[in-house]
């Protein structure tokens, strides 16, 4: 039978050894770990680019009134003056006790904040508001040899084949080297853009996609 000194020092030299194998295992982790400023280094190196989140949080620039959009205007205790009003083509609007006032190119912000100056010449302290109640301004035409022609709501970055796809497509016996568009100038007048619609499908060196704007119309002959 061992001594009971003998067994102690058994035992302390067992728990040297698993310490000593702890460190080492240790060690070894903290050697493959790779600091996170070190990771973002060695990626931007090897041609990586990382984008922080802010650079999505960008907010999109508010809507601002348009022709024909219809408004919603509510003057609070005051249903008389109170209205629904679509924008004319001048660009402008009318109200009771205020006239005619311009709302085509504002936000709704800026337009209450108009009419309540305006208002307060006739009404203590009027709460306005203004909502967008219907976006018809922000529309274009798509006419001629299409599947369904008709009128089309404007998204952003929206081009002609964009149109001619909402419009279900060409006809058959469409001219696809006659594709125009008509576009609405300040003055009332329309001008003329051509389009290579060939060149863009094809994907060709210098054709560039024309942008619709709003009250554009793509004629396909």
């Amino acid at each position: 039978m061992k001594s009971p000194k003998y067994n102690q020092k058994v035992f302390a030299a067992a728990a040297i050894c698993c310490l000593g194998l702890g460190i080492s295992s240790a060690a070894q982790e903290a050697a493959n770990v790779v600091p996170a400023n070190a990771a973002v280094s060695g990626a931007a190196t090897n041609g990586a680019t990382r984008t922080s989140p802010s650079a999505f949080t960008d907010a999109a620039a508010p809507y601002r009134i348009g022709v024909d959009d219809v408004l919603t205007i509510s003057v609070w205790h005051e249903p008389d003056l109170s209205r629904t009003v679509p924008v004319r083509p001048d660009g402008q609007i009318s109200l009771p006790l205020v006239g005619d006032i311009k709302a085509a190119g504002k936000t709704a912000v800026e337009l209450q904040s108009e009419l309540r100056l305006s208002l307060a010449k006739f009404v203590k302290d009027p709460e306005v508001n203004v909502i967008v109640s219907d976006i018809r301004s922000q529309r274009i035409n798509v006419i001629g040899e299409v599947t369904k022609p008709g009128t089309y709501p404007l998204t952003q970055s929206m081009g002609v084949l964009d149109a001619v796809a909402q419009a279900g497509g060409l006809r058959d016996f469409a001219k696809k080297k006659s594709i125009y568009v008509l576009r609405l100038m300040p003055d009332g007048s329309r001008t003329r853009l051509p389009y290579s619609y060939q060149a863009v499908v094809k994907g060709s060196k210098n054709a560039q996609e024309l942008i619709l704007q709003a009250h554009d119309t793509v004629v396909v002959p």
